[in-house]
């Protein structure tokens, strides 16, 4: 079933393609992109919820550090959790580190820009906080 009509109607409508490559591996497509899911030797889905989660939050941080005109020259996101033992296994509560390179007096707005994005606008963190509490450390590292 193809939802072209209805994709091209509605710029909100999203969909992926996902072949089976044998066993445990996937090929999923988006746009012009395609990422390898495999359970066993690359990433699992589990782990590219987490994926999404840091690229979502990450691309917010950057825009609104732009905006702020705050100058940084790396940002590192490392998200961690645990599973529940039950099936299905599920998240318990997800911890995300942002690690950036800026100065020290730029603390404050970076902490501004991680919160709007988990808070307001990473439509990610607000499908995964139905579920799980998300939390955030913030390093400033060194330039």
């Amino acid at each position: 079933m193809s939802h072209a009509p209805f994709a091209i109607q509605n710029p909100s409508f999203m969909t992926t393609t996902t072949i089976w490559k044998g066993g445990e591996a996937f090929t999923s497509s988006y746009r012009q992109g395609q990422i390898e899911i495999d359970g066993h030797n690359g990433f699992s889905p589990k782990a590219l919820l987490l994926s999404g989660l840091a690229g979502c939050a990450g691309i917010d941080v950057v825009m609104i550090l732009e905006k702020m005109r705050v100058p940084f020259s790396h940002l590192e996101m490392e998200v961690a959790t645990e599973q529940t033992d039950e099936l299905p296994k599920v998240f318990k509560d997800i911890t995300i580190t942002f690690r950036i390179k800026t100065e020290e007096m730029n603390s404050n707005k970076v902490q501004k820009a991680v919160e709007l994005s988990l808070e307001k606008y990473c439509g990610v963190a607000a499908m995964l906080q139905k579920n799980s509490a998300i939390s955030y450390k913030i390093h400033i590292l060194p330039e």
